[in-house]
């Protein structure tokens, strides 16, 4: 009898435990943090128990994303429609909540810098488990195992390397212009319309796979297939609730996520486990997946186990390179190609220094980067079409910011997308396509204040940006070599936001050939 009350006893005091945790994480932890945010100057929607602001949040960007837009540069309000309401409401020292998570915005350059340059301190939140899913690696590691993976991966960005991948790139790029020219021939004109979008998906999956993983296209463009599904589940995963435990329920979404991430990787142990035999008969590759193996070898053969990566960790890196080096070099060059369709002016200098310093040639390494015009062009898209419109920072302890004091566990926001569109920092033609206001450098275009984000910045830059633009100035010069090209009257302007910033409608263009 004792022990049958001793049990219900431990029972109640686990059930009242947990509810009072529940309590604290969906009541008083939240009503405490707003009155905290208030006493500091900030301010916000009233925290709504559990839902907080999602619920607002959803039904706004349903309504956007049923709505077409104007063709203009001034994309905030269908992009992040409920950010953009709120900063609008409140002005730059807000904070909005995701269930009981309230996230600060910070716009401030300089506070921007401080978070950005002080990795240890401002830390990336952790994933939840279903959008660890979609992209985990190097991109959710911190402190020592974040350093241990940026060292080994950096070995595979230097510039000799990146120099290795450029055939690979325009094998990738000849291909598709040899479907484009046959679609022109076909309709025997000179021209024809086409849906660019899914074409661009399609080349920055073919160059991932040639100088990650030297793979077929088959094996690539099927974890390209399901990479995109599984954005698209975590998107939605993003605009719910997030409960702690409810990723282990078997829901449709759940199971769908979960299959999908076991198919991807048994594709990628596959590649894996058949690039370390041949590493072991002596018949390394160079490309990305060979070169971060053969430097993983070398940490662990001069430093032990425990400063490389296990195989698990190295199927995690090759998800990372396959989902960051796609979406970032196909939304950028898809954005590109409509910018340059509506600003013909800078079509025709942009075709010019490609004539001057290639003529009908394949672009080489040295010139890529004597490319002038072309960076500009490509840094101003940069600026109005990020790919990723925000990114998240943490503190694991109260922190000064400013004059802010940031309780520990609060999520700080810096809108990427909102600071490449601020008037304060850019000047009145902040919402113009004006490439020239890079003709003198990055620097001189920010006025030396950090307002140019498009791959984050300081130690946790973007690994990969060198690659990405690499790859798309390689594919922007073969295209003008030989084609003009102008919006189709198809055409939709419907910028849209699933991970990255992407064209909901496509991007329709009239293809000349030249």
């Amino acid at each position: 009898m004792k022990m049958v009350v001793l049990i219900l006893f431990l029972a109640l005091l686990v059930i009242m435990i947990w509810a009072w945790r529940m309590v604290n994480w969906v009541w008083i932890k939240p009503r405490k943090l707003e009155k905290c945010f208030r006493k500091q100057g900030l301010n916000g929607h009233p925290y709504r128990t559990l839902y907080g602001d999602t619920k607002e949040m959803a039904e706004l960007t349903k309504e956007a994303k049923l709505k077409t837009m104007k063709l203009t540069d001034d994309i905030l309000s269908r992009v992040l429609p409920f950010y953009h309401y709120t900063l609008n409401k409140y002005g730059n020292h807000c904070f909005t909540w995701i269930g009981p998570q309230p996230r600060i915005f910070i716009m401030e350059p300089e506070l921007i810098r401080e978070i950005v340059m002080h990795n240890n301190i401002f830390k990336k939140p952790k994933p939840t488990p279903l959008v660890q899913l979609l992209v985990s690696g190097i991109s959710s590691y911190e402190d020592q195992k974040w350093a241990k993976h940026r060292k080994i991966l950096n070995t595979a960005f230097y510039t000799e390397k990146l120099k290795c991948m450029v055939p690979a790139m325009h094998k990738s790029c000849e291909d598709m212009m040899n479907k484009w020219e046959i679609l022109v021939c076909k309709k025997n004109k000179s021209s024809c319309e086409l849906d660019v979008h899914p074409y661009f998906e399609d080349l920055t999956s073919d160059v991932i796979s040639r100088t990650a993983f030297g793979s077929s296209y088959e094996e690539g463009i099927k974890i390209f297939h399901l990479q995109k599904e599984l954005a698209e589940l975590t998107r939605q995963a993003f605009q719910s609730v997030y409960i702690p435990g409810w990723s282990f329920l078997p829901t449709r979404r759940n199971r769908r996520m979960k299959g999908i991430d076991n198919e991807i990787k048994d594709t990628l142990r596959k590649i894996v486990s058949n690039r370390e035999r041949c590493m072991n008969l002596g018949l390394a590759q160079e490309d990305l997946l060979g070169i971060l193996l053969k430097s993983n070898m070398k940490e662990i053969q001069q430093h032990g186990s425990k400063f490389g990566m296990t195989t698990d960790e190295v199927i995690e890196e090759c998800k990372v390179f396959y989902f960051a080096g796609q979406e970032t070099s196909s939304n950028l060059l898809v954005w590109t190609m409509v910018l340059l369709s509506v600003h013909q002016n800078w079509q025709a200098k942009a075709r010019q220094e490609v004539q001057q310093l290639f003529h009908n040639n394949k672009p080489d390494f040295e010139g890529l980067n004597r490319l002038k015009i072309v960076t500009m062009i490509l840094n101003e898209v940069l600026r109005l079409y990020p790919p990723a419109p925000y990114f998240l920072r943490k503190v694991n302890q109260e922190t000064k910011l400013g004059n802010m004091n940031i309780p520990p566990e609060v999520i700080l926001m810096i809108p990427t997308l909102f600071i490449h569109h601020n008037q304060e920092l850019w000047g009145d033609d902040v919402k113009e396509f004006k490439p020239e206001r890079f003709s003198q450098g990055i620097a001189k275009a920010t006025k030396d204040k950090l307002c140019f984000l498009p791959f984050s910045w300081g130690p946790r830059i973007c690994i990969g940006n060198n690659f990405a633009m690499m790859e798309t100035k390689i594919a922007l010069v073969m295209i003008l070599q030989r084609f003009a090209f102008k919006l189709s009257p198809s055409y939709t302007h419907a910028p849209t936001y699933v991970v990255t910033l992407q064209p909901q409608c496509g991007a329709h263009l009239i293809l000349t050939k030249l």
